[in-house]
């Protein structure tokens, strides 16, 4: 049983210090998200299942981004609505596109249909940038999506802000993990040459791409699938540290819960389906990049046995403490740590003391990854309620980092 138990832990230990290896790469930027002249043409997609409470807003912004007027359209795929989400929309200025069907339900099977009909229309777009109806959007968004689709990149990821942090301490806690996130996993990953990971919105498709492979994605992370199915055909996701989406974070632990074991659920699928196929491709191909993308998609299993390890500690007692400084010196360390991702992030000093609710935070992810690993199989898509309707003139009242700066180092 000690033999088995010390096992894991190396294996768990070779793992997070893989992570930890990449995350140094974030340290630094190798490039600015660099303007070129306007010349990529850019449907807009949001995709809103009764979100009439924020929807206004989000268009209202997209309609003053910072791009010429005329390269760039709203739409707004209304999915099995029963309020007045489509009304607003068009009152607003955006192209609606009304869905309604109860059998096929879910963000991934909006955007098929929405992605259908805009392609029909025979406007000439160069890309599509994909929203959720919470969201709001950095001025210069589409600006910086310019600039990396004329170097040729294909799938960009927008940087994941956070537009309501302040709220409760589960928004402070997703603010810190975010933060963390898009510096030391976003921002090295794209240092390094590997492929970034697709977060559902602020993310922009090339439509050469969309039309050559499709969408097809049903799954409950559609982004996850759809960022593993290019990783098969050795097109990589690309990261925009400048281009800042602020997305609306669950107000409460059982709101964060039902969202993330959605999450979970969709993780451990996709992961069941392509982790063998990326590995053989990744080896026959020799491309370390699709080796790395199925340890991202293994990452819920090695969340499991993260919690397995920490039951066997209980029963370890004093062969796994016998040395209290160590693990002292251990959790200090990674205060530290993520303390340089913050300075690195430039945000205010009153989010630091953040840090100490975001161990809480991540702990309650092993259930979450039992649950959904459980429910794999199990498709029912399920809403997030979105309520904070802020104004994007007012966001720097509501989050502890710079808006619209896009020159942060």
């Amino acid at each position: 049983m000690e033999a088995i138990y010390y096992g894991a832990q190396f294996f768990i230990t070779i793992y997070y210090f893989y992570f930890f290896v990449v995350s140094l790469f974030g340290f630094y930027r190798k490039h600015k998200d660099d303007l070129l002249p306007p010349a990529s043409r850019f449907a807009i997609v949001v995709a809103a299942h009764n979100e009439e409470k924020v929807i206004g807003e989000l268009i209202r912004n997209l309609q003053d981004l910072d791009y010429p007027k005329e390269l760039y359209d709203v739409y707004v795929v209304a999915d099995n609505c029963s309020d007045s989400t489509a009304l607003i929309a068009t009152e607003k200025g955006a192209t609606v596109i009304e869905r309604f069907n109860q059998v096929d339900k879910g963000k991934g099977y909006a955007l098929e249909y929405a992605f259908n009909i805009i392609f029909n229309l025979g406007i000439p777009y160069d890309a599509v940038c994909v929203f959720d109806a919470d969201n709001l959007v950095a001025k210069d968004f589409l600006s910086i999506m310019n600039g990396h689709l004329l170097k040729g990149e294909k799938i960009i990821q927008g940087y994941l802000d956070t537009k309501n942090a302040h709220d409760t301490w589960i928004t402070k806690s997703i603010y810190i993990s975010y933060i963390l996130t898009n510096r030391f996993w976003q921002l090295s990953k794209y240092n390094l040459g590997l492929t970034c990971a697709l977060g559902g919105t602020g993310m922009c498709l090339s439509v050469e791409m969309l039309k050559k492979y499709g969408w097809g994605m049903t799954s409950l992370t559609e982004d996850l699938e759809f960022q593993t199915k290019a990783l098969m055909n050795n097109i990589k996701v690309c990261w925009a540290h400048d281009a800042k989406v602020y997305d609306e974070k669950p107000l409460s632990l059982m709101q964060s819960w039902r969202q993330r074991k959605r999450w979970m659920q969709g993780h451990t699928n996709v992961a069941g389906r392509y982790v063998g196929k990326l590995i053989v491709e990744g080896i026959r191909t020799k491309n370390f990049a699709m080796i790395d993308g199925a340890m991202y998609l293994i990452q819920p299993f090695f969340l499991m046995f993260t919690g397995l390890g920490l039951i066997g500690n209980l029963f370890m007692y004093e062969q796994v403490y016998d040395k209290p400084a160590i693990a002292i010196v251990s959790f200090c360390s990674q205060f530290l740590y993520f303390g340089i991702g913050l300075v690195l992030e430039k945000v205010k000093l009153k989010a630091y003391w953040w840090l100490f609710f975001y161990p809480i935070f991540a702990l309650t992810w092993i259930p979450v990854a039992f649950i959904g690993f459980a429910m794999r199989k199990n498709k029912v898509w399920s809403h997030t309620l979105h309520i904070r309707n802020i104004k994007h003139e007012n966001l720097h009242l509501y989050i502890p980092s710079k808006v619209d700066d896009r020159r942060a180092s």
